[in-house]
């Protein structure tokens, strides 16, 4: 843990680098590829590439090279077992057993496989559970799934109101939980608040009332602990592109918990094949018994590679001091932002308490996108803007530094006070 160096000004770049030198987490820094000439701000949009993710890409392209087919089962990291390695080295991020993981396809084609397998409509149990504030692709996988079962969106896909537009309560949540529900899909962290929901609590009223649940990880592994078997969550599903560093458009992960493994598979493909029957070439389907069971197509060797070397950087650091640093730097940049940018109309978006705040501080502002462009364009500050008004800004504890988080603030302060901002539209880019 760090101390709070009592002599120095706590809102001085001199404190910032005390903290830096007491930080254990810091040595991981040297093993980003950082740009020397801006500071990166948006980890939990697309982390940064290791030099560890770097060689293990060059390790596969390498086999590929000198082994040609062989490489799929031959060499340090045999393709065709490669998902199941990837799922083993993930499983301590989120609380799951080996064989409950497999890292295959993208977010959404995993979201649609995991609908297709447990959305049962039956009687008057037919409707779908989701939330208003919800990262847009899962409402569109899930309207998809409802209309190919002759339904309605509009009526069979119920959204949970937020009351502020920020955060979701629980207890709405559970409220919604009717016995017209046959299926629930929630986000472990909200994309844009970077609440954290109470998955345990959730998972155990769902299960009360009979309703299957399971929880999209896109903003939250890697971030925060997640312990999916031992709450007893139905399914999962996450990108490993953010704060698993893996990559853009880096493959997916899913987790189905053991209870359900045996299910045949909404969406059955080869590569859901028990190994050992899965060149026998048959036309009947022999499913694996684990999650393996739930990819469809070949996977992306390339794709997967880089999360070799990034996940061995989460065994070296360990997610629970991850989060322990995440906490306090997410913290001192909000207690930065309170004293250095109070005149400027900023509102913080995000959970103060620690067990409801994930890995990025929500700011919000009316000129947050004009904000972002002047952070990008002249202070050199990579940060992440959300529609309508939020400004994202994710410290990421394996490579931010407080020196970072210091510097990014006093710039921030720049821009408002010579109000550079003003040169920009206040509109989003095509990307925002």
């Amino acid at each position: 843990m760090l101390s709070t160096p009592h002599n120095l000004n706590p809102y001085s770049l001199e404190y910032a680098q005390e903290l830096d030198k007491q930080d254990e987490l810091a040595y991981f820094r040297n093993e980003f590829y950082l740009n020397p000439d801006s500071i990166y701000m948006d980890g939990n949009s697309l982390g940064l590439l290791s030099k560890r993710a770097e060689q293990s890409l060059l390790n596969i392209l390498a086999a590929w090279k000198i082994q040609g087919i062989d490489g799929w089962t031959q060499g340090g990291y045999p393709w065709f077992y490669l998902s199941e390695k990837l799922a083993a080295m993930s499983a301590p991020l989120v609380g799951a057993d080996v064989d409950e993981i497999i890292v295959t396809g993208s977010t959404t084609v995993n979201l649609h496989q995991l609908v297709a397998t447990f959305y049962k409509p039956q009687g008057t149990r037919t409707k779908i559970l989701a939330d208003e504030l919800n990262f847009p692709s899962d409402i569109y996988a899930l309207q998809s799934q409802l209309k190919l079962h002759g339904y309605d969106p509009d009526e069979h896909l119920i959204r949970v109101a937020s009351r502020d537009g920020r955060f979701l309560h629980e207890e709405d949540i559970i409220a919604a939980m009717t016995d017209e529900v046959a299926f629930i899909v929630l986000p472990a962290v909200l994309y844009r608040s970077g609440q954290v929901l109470d998955m345990k609590r959730l998972t155990a009223e769902a299960h009360a009332r009979g309703i299957l649940i399971g929880f999209d990880g896109c903003h939250s592994v890697g971030s925060i602990p997640h312990q999916f078997s031992e709450w007893d969550v139905d399914f999962a599903f996450w990108c490993n592109y953010k704060y698993l560093n893996s990559g853009p458009g880096g493959t997916a992960s899913l987790y189905v918990n053991r209870k359900h493994h045996g299910t045949s598979p909404g969406l059955a493909g080869w590569f859901g094949s028990r190994k050992d029957k899965q060149f026998d070439m048959e036309h009947q389907f022999h499913q694996a018994e684990t999650a393996g069971a739930f990819q469809i197509g070949t996977p992306n060797i390339l794709s997967m590679a880089p999360l070799i070397g990034s996940l061995e950087l989460f065994a070296e650091a360990t997610l629970e001091k991850l989060r322990q640093k995440s906490l306090h730097i997410t913290r001192y940049m909000m207690e930065l932002i309170e004293h250095e940018l109070g005149a400027f109309d900023f509102t913080i978006g995000n959970p103060l308490e620690d067990d409801r705040r994930s890995g990025h501080v929500s700011l919000e502002h009316q000129d947050a996108a004009r904000i972002c462009k002047a952070l990008k364009e002249l202070q050199h500050i990579v940060p992440d803007f959300r529609a309508p008004n939020i400004i994202r800004l994710a410290p990421v504890p394996l490579y931010t530094s407080y020196s970072d988080v210091w510097e990014t603030v006093q710039r921030l302060k720049t821009i408002m006070a010579d109000k550079q901002y003003e040169k920009f539209a206040n509109t989003r880019d095509v990307v925002a």
